[in-house]
């Protein structure tokens, strides 16, 4: 579900669920797990790109997927964003459609993130009745400014690439046509360059972000523990199943 091929030093990761969207299930977050920490010790990859497969990078995480126990995973989704802060190498996002939850809070996690023109990006949190992930509440305010964070992150609204580049976001807009060969150029460049020059300077870019980061991660995790199961989550998947719109006014 996520296909991995390296060539000339840049690792290409493609999320392969393009009937669900690319949307995250379990065996997905362990398997990026999986594919990163394979990238780190792979001395043929200088940089990973993430992209995703059809028309859809990520509409986020599975709703249709029961939630798994904790004694199923071996790493989860907090591991798998643990992992994604302590990447050594650089990470860089191609965002070739729309981009939902962990698809969009993502972007807080890549050293570089660049879209498609025709991509949207969406973190529908306060809809689902929870709160947001994957370190957004600290890297979402850092790149963007508070108000803008608080903008996207509580209020639910879609930015088109061009609105995400002009908020700080993302780093550029590439037409659809074309789109992820013109990032791998981007990629392509800085794989040729030495590995040891590119981990020491990720590495000092990030030193003083990484246990922040962290910090936000697991924070953000017990407070999604506490509001999933809740009358407001649960209003919220009983409409996104129903196809109707969610009613909060007794929440």
């Amino acid at each position: 579900m996520i296909q991995s091929k390296v060539a000339d030093g840049v690792r290409l990761l493609t999320l392969d669920r393009p009937e669900a969207l690319n949307a995250f299930n379990t065996n997905q977050f362990e398997l990026l797990a999986e594919r990163m920490l394979e990238a780190q010790i792979d001395d043929a990859t200088k940089v990973v790109v993430l992209t995703g497969k059809g028309r859809a990078f990520s509409s986020g995480a599975d709703l249709r997927e029961d939630r798994p126990t904790a004694d199923t995973l071996q790493y989860g989704f907090q591991g798998a964003i643990d992992i994604l802060i302590d990447f050594p190498k650089p990470f860089v996002l191609a965002i070739n459609g729309i981009g939902v939850g962990i698809g969009a809070t993502i972007c807080g996690l890549a050293d570089m993130a660049f879209m498609a023109a025709s991509a949207r990006l969406r973190c529908p949190f306060s809809a689902l009745g929870l709160t947001a992930e994957a370190c957004s509440t600290y890297t979402f305010p850092a790149a963007m400014g508070y108000q803008s964070a608080a903008r996207l992150l509580l209020g639910a609204q879609w930015l088109d690439a061009n609105a995400c580049k002009a908020a700080g976001l993302i780093l550029d807009v590439y037409p659809d046509e074309g789109f992820l060969e013109r990032v791998l150029e981007e990629a392509n460049a800085i794989a040729e360059f030495p590995m040891t020059s590119l981990i020491a300077t990720k590495a000092l870019m990030m030193d003083s972000r990484r246990e922040a980061m962290k910090r936000a991660n697991r924070q953000e995790n017990e407070e999604l523990a506490s509001l999933r199961g809740g009358p407001a989550n649960l209003e919220a998947i009983a409409a996104f199943r129903g196809k109707r719109e969610p009613d909060f006014s007794d929440i």
